[in-house]
């Protein structure tokens, strides 16, 4: 008699059979299929947001192409690749399962384990290209996005300096700009105060303050400094002809959010060090960014051992059931993880276990799931 292709307590890596085959092409073709058709939606949807705008500024169709579409599909695929790894891994495994083909595999000899592992070789396909994508290719492509926004979406302008801007240049000294413009690089208002502890100690204050790119430098015409002793007396001094040097670059004035969204890992590493030995109070924002572009990505393993475990047994309500219970606990998966980084910006949770928490939440769900499948 033949022996079944698949027996219990093979290696788990006896090469990749036919059947392998069949569930990697069929899992990624899904994944594909499902990604490229809400693209094409969404695209249609943003231009027809868009097409006034374009139109107004005379915006060329090859940027609008090239430019930002090209750049804004890579950041979309990623945003949304852990909900489509999990709507294509419970729509193909369903199918499977209400055919009777997973029953069919185990009876021959394969056990639930062995069963796994070209799901996740399809995984971890998708793992190292949204890794790719969250590290490197994303940053880059953002970057053209925001040039383009900022030249042909004028709506989008006034979020590239904020009215107000509050930063720290170093432990104990802050720096304030009011009314800065990033084309005439001027402030209306520009202060920079000096505290220990609690307590102020010195300011320094200057109207329409002017940065030169080449020198690094603050200029204006006139200033005033005020000076605090321990008694809360005031020493005041007018002064002509500001001119400093500040441990600041012209970039970290921009919005922060979109700041780090175009940084490469690299950069952003770079950057969280910079700001840490400032004293940065915006640290936390930057440290969620950079757990999160490896958190998500990873998570595509949890969602996948979920969906196969979920879908793999045949139920009554069939497919339909299968992908209503996995939409929901993807859609919690992502509500939890955009909670817990609310949660480590605002300094209720530490930076590193806020984000990774929902990762662990949903490994333990997986686990469960998992020793619950038909074996």
């Amino acid at each position: 008699m033949m022996e079944p292709q698949y027996r219990t307590g093979r290696s788990w890596w006896p090469g990749l059979k036919i059947l392998d085959r069949y569930i990697i092409r069929k899992f990624l073709g899904t994944y594909i299929f499902a990604i490229a058709m809400i693209i094409v939606v969404v695209v249609i949807f943003d231009y027809v947001e868009k097409i006034d705008d374009f139109t107004t500024t005379h915006a060329p169709f090859k940027s609008i192409i090239l430019d930002y579409y090209l750049n804004f599909v890579p950041f979309f695929i990623n945003q949304f690749s852990a909900l489509f790894t999990f709507i294509a891994c419970i729509f193909f495994t369903s199918k499977l399962a209400y055919q009777t083909e997973i029953i069919a595999m185990l009876s021959g000899g394969m056990s639930f384990r062995r069963l796994m592992w070209p799901y996740f070789i399809a995984s971890l396909v998708i793992t190292i290209t949204s890794l790719g994508l969250s590290l490197w290719v994303i940053p880059i492509s953002q970057r053209s996005c925001v040039a383009f926004e900022q030249q042909y979406i004028p709506r989008r302008q006034r979020f590239q300096y904020d009215r107000h801007i509050y930063r720290q240049v170093e432990p104990g000294t802050f720096l304030y700009l009011r009314g800065f413009s990033g084309n005439s690089l001027r402030a209306s208002f520009l202060a920079l105060e000096k505290y220990e502890g609690s307590s102020m100690v010195s300011t320094l204050e200057a109207s329409d303050a002017k940065f030169d790119s080449e020198t690094k430098r603050w200029t204006a015409q006139r200033y005033i400094t005020r000076h605090f002793d321990e008694k809360r007396h005031e020493l005041f001094e007018q002064h002509r002809n500001l001119d400093t040097l500040l441990n600041l670059d012209i970039v970290e004035l921009g919005n922060l959010n979109m700041l780090i969204k175009t940084m490469n890992i690299v950069e952003l590493n770079d950057f969280i060090e910079q700001q840490r030995s400032k004293g940065s109070d915006s640290i936390r924002q930057i440290e969620v960014e950079h757990h999160t572009r490896y958190a998500y990505p990873l998570g595509t393993f949890i969602l996948t051992l979920i969906g196969v475990s979920l879908s793999s047994r045949k139920v009554r309500g069939g497919t339909g059931l299968h992908i209503g219970i996995g939409i929901a606990l993807c859609f919690s998966y992502i509500m939890l993880n955009r909670v817990f980084e609310e949660f480590a910006k605002g300094g209720s949770l530490p930076s590193m276990l806020a984000v990774w928490l929902p990762n662990m939440i949903y490994t333990i769900i997986a686990i469960y799931l998992y020793r619950k499948a038909p074996k």
